[in-house]
């Protein structure tokens, strides 16, 4: 009977396991299935999430899109005062390229007095201005006529303005927009061949290409190729990062197919164009084929030829490592590759590919390009605009800021200082090794600011001198304690004492004064002593106005900063930046209405909806009758005074006001002065305020009379005001004269302040009739 048991015990016991062991199977799959079905379930939430975000970013907005700055348009007009070289400067910064006949939008033709162009055309707040071929006539330093390419005679057209900045993101992308239909021929043929050849059969992912990409990566046992479609890229670079994990892969491949599934292949690749990262600026990163168009060739991306957009497609796969700057040879391969990718599909012919491998990159120098070339005066923009915008607002909405700034005038400007900073080092030699320059130029009949040059390095962007340089002023001072005296009964030809004196200071210390040439002068007319800059007499003349009074006058010609109530302030101890000694002349210029000095014209959102408009503001602050008499003594510091060297290159029949300065021990080299339609302020020192070894004479006004020579300035001409008279007058003592006496000058007086007494020379006397001034008096006044 054991016997008999013994195997049924045995099959008890396999009969036990069999049970026990499908239950375990059971509950694996059980687990297995549960495991799987909330997979599936956080999976498809996962999707669904996933889903939401592509599409609310992809229809959204994109990207944060910079404020675009633009400088003013040049208008062409019968008559318009600048010659075919400055349109040429005004083309070159525009990127115009200049050819035999021009026969597309962006192309210029030139013989010695015509210039034959083809303009690009523009959205203008104010309406579009459509490209179209001109023809246009120069006489001399005129434009004289403008012609259609039909011979139609114009009366006005414009050109684009010059993009010279903007303001960007945090996180430094800069890009300009394109639609796919703006993009040049070849581009998308040369983008689809070299970087996803079946970027129009796949649905977002490739699945050959992610076998390839596996197989290459396990052969090298690291991860070198992704074998990313152009939707993978899009992927990547919109939504994740550019970090080459695993994980970040996964994620990428069913976001790919998510996209494609809801936009179409178009959509994509316009979205493509305008995200992929395609080289570096410093610290400003370039972003789709629009910006890098004018980044590396400086042309608008509809005028790119075949070599350039094959260079382009081939910069996706390494900016940096095919950088055509810095690796022409390397470029050039890559170039060449995408070309013959292009061949061998058949999108271009052999004869074409051995034509277009023939060509140079093409690739504009760096500093070549306008864009950033104006760092001083996008300073000042962005204060300007800081005060109506948030930050963010003018980093992301793609806002375009319409400014006066000039390209032209700037040039000449950045031309002028730089000359003359270099003729002074010839000179002066190691003494001038770290001299540094500020200049600002403005319209002296509108305000607006057409120039600023913050440094001698007019690119570099730090330190704005011109804005942010608090230097003691000097003699540009002056004007305003005449101006002071002239407002309280003092004439032209009220006699100044020119001697020594003291102010006791309540310190217990001492303030003398001294001339100059140390020596006195003895008693001076006004106007002299203006002219001649003299020390002694203009301090005596501020004590006597009284220092209050000074200061009055100043905050009248715009100063807005604290002023301290020493003597010192009469002769120029009071420190002002270059900007702000340009709106105190401007005042003096526009006849005592004070304009503050303005950058933008007008502001618009990205579609061109005007936001603001910043329009010209004036108020008069002082009296325009003691101006003139002021601008009467300003132009003979030009004619016979501090300044005189002025016409030695100057036209005599240009009429300009203006007044040197120089601070105490020569630290400071300063000349503000003004003509019709221009007034500049000019700033020449060393930052770490040592002596120099010229005075406002001979460093700041050099470099104004250069500027005004290349510029060609209109002349100074003023109505004489209601209140005001010209006598003639003896010129040693002041007292009327007969026009026909020996010494005898023009001067002009408030009505009620002429002088009591006349001298006799033996003539006949006459009234004073006024009718035949001198020929500077003459064109002042247009009595011509």
């Amino acid at each position: 009977m054991a016997k008999k048991r013994t195997p049924a015990k045995k099959t008890s016991s396999r009969a036990k396991k069999a049970p026990a062991s499908r239950s375990i199977w059971r509950k694996l799959l059980s687990l297995l299935f549960k495991l799987s079905l909330v997979a599936f379930v956080l999976g498809g939430i996962g999707m669904i999430y996933l889903d939401a975000q592509i599409r609310e970013q992809f229809e959204g907005k994109r990207w944060a899109l910079p404020a675009k700055v633009f400088a003013r348009p040049l208008e062409l007009y019968p008559g318009a005062p600048f010659s075919i070289t400055d349109l040429k400067l005004e083309l070159k910064g525009l990127g115009y390229q200049q050819t035999t006949h021009a026969s597309k939008p962006g192309q210029a033709a030139f013989s010695k007095s015509t210039a034959h162009i083809y303009t690009r055309g523009f959205d203008f707040p104010d309406g579009r201005e459509s490209a179209q071929r001109l023809i246009l006539d120069f006489s001399g330093n005129t434009l004289s006529r403008i012609k259609s390419a039909q011979g139609q005679t114009l009366h006005l057209a414009r050109l684009e303005p010059v993009l010279i900045g903007g303001i960007y993101p945090q996180n430094n992308e800069d890009r300009d927009l394109i639609r796919l239909e703006d993009a040049p021929v070849g581009l998308k043929d040369a983008l689809i061949a070299i970087e996803d050849r079946s970027y129009y059969e796949h649905f977002g992912i490739s699945l050959k290409g992610i076998a390839r990409a596996m197989w290459i990566n396990l052969q090298a046992g690291r991860f070198v190729q992704g074998g990313s479609t152009l939707t993978q890229q899009l992927i990547k670079n919109f939504y994740l990062t550019s970090e080459r994990t695993l994980a970040r892969k996964l994620m990428e491949i069913p976001m790919a197919v998510l996209l494609d599934f809801h936009y179409s292949k178009e959509e994509i690749l316009e979205a493509y164009l305008n995200e992929v990262y395609l080289g570096q600026e410093g610290s400003r990163a370039i972003h789709g084929f629009g910006l890098a168009a004018q980044y590396y060739f400086a042309l608008p991306i509809q005028e790119l030829q075949l070599h350039q957009v094959a260079l382009l497609a081939g910069l996706v796969k390494g900016p940096s490592y095919y950088d055509p700057r810095r690796n022409p040879e390397r470029a050039k391969k890559r170039r060449d590759l995408v070309l013959s990718v292009l061949r061998d599909e058949g999108t271009i012919s052999e004869s074409l590919y051995q034509d277009t491998i023939k060509m140079p990159l093409g690739v504009v120098k760096q500093k070549s390009l306008l864009k950033g070339a104006y760092p001083a005066y996008l300073d000042i923009v962005k204060r300007q605009l800081r005060e109506s915008y948030r930050d963010e607002d003018l980093r992301t909405e793609g806002l375009r800021v319409f400014t006066s700034l000039n390209p032209i005038v700037q040039a000449k400007a950045e031309a002028a200082l730089t000359k003359t900073i270099s003729s002074l080092e010839k000179r002066y030699g190691k003494r001038l090794s770290e001299l540094e320059g500020s200049m600002v130029v403005t319209d002296p009949q509108t305000g607006e600011v057409l120039s600023i040059i913050g440094g001698r390095s007019t690119r570099y962007q730090g330190f704005n001198r011109a804005l942010d340089a608090v230097r003691p002023i000097g003699s540009l001072v002056k004007p305003a304690v005449y101006l002071s005296a002239l407002e309280r009964g003092y004439t032209l030809v009220s006699p100044i004492e020119d001697e020594p004196f003291s102010v006791d200071m309540p310190n217990g210390q001492v303030w003398q004064p001294q001339n100059f040439d140390k020596q006195p002068h003895g008693v001076v007319p006004l106007h002299r002593a203006l002219a001649q800059s003299y020390n002694l007499s203009t301090a005596r003349l501020g004590m006597d106005v009284g220092l209050d009074n000074v200061i009055k006058t100043l905050r009248q010609l715009g100063v807005e900063r604290e002023i301290d109530p020493y003597p010192s302030l009469l002769l120029g101890a009071q420190g002002l930046p270059v900007a702000e000694v340009a709106s105190v002349y401007q005042t003096i210029a526009a006849n005592g209405f004070q304009m503050p000095l303005r950058s933008i014209r007008q502001v618009t959102d990205s579609s061109g909806v005007e936001l603001s408009r910043y329009p010209f503001q004036v108020r008069q602050t002082v009296s325009g009758e003691s101006v003139h008499l002021l601008q009467y003594a300003m132009q003979e510091v030009a004619r016979s005074g501090t300044a005189r060297s002025i016409y030695s290159s100057l036209p005599s029949d240009l009429n300009v006001g203006g007044k040197t300065g120089t601070s105490n021990d020569q630290r400071d080299s300063w000349f503000a002065g003004f003509t019709g339609n221009r007034l500049a302020v000019v700033w020449l020192g060393r930052d770490d305020n040592e002596p120099l070894p010229f005075t406002g004479s001979g460093g700041a006004l050099k470099v104004w009379t250069e500027f005004m020579k290349n510029e060609r300035p209109e002349p100074f001409i003023t109505p004489v005001p209601e209140g005001v008279e010209y006598l003639w007058v003896d010129q040693e003592t002041g007292y009327l004269s007969d026009e026909r006496c020996q010494g005898a000058v023009q001067i002009p007086f408030l009505k009620g302040t002429k002088p009591q007494y006349r001298v006799d020379c033996g003539v006949e006397p006459v009234q004073n009739r006024g009718a035949e001034p001198l020929d500077w008096f003459r064109r002042w006044f247009r009595q011509e």
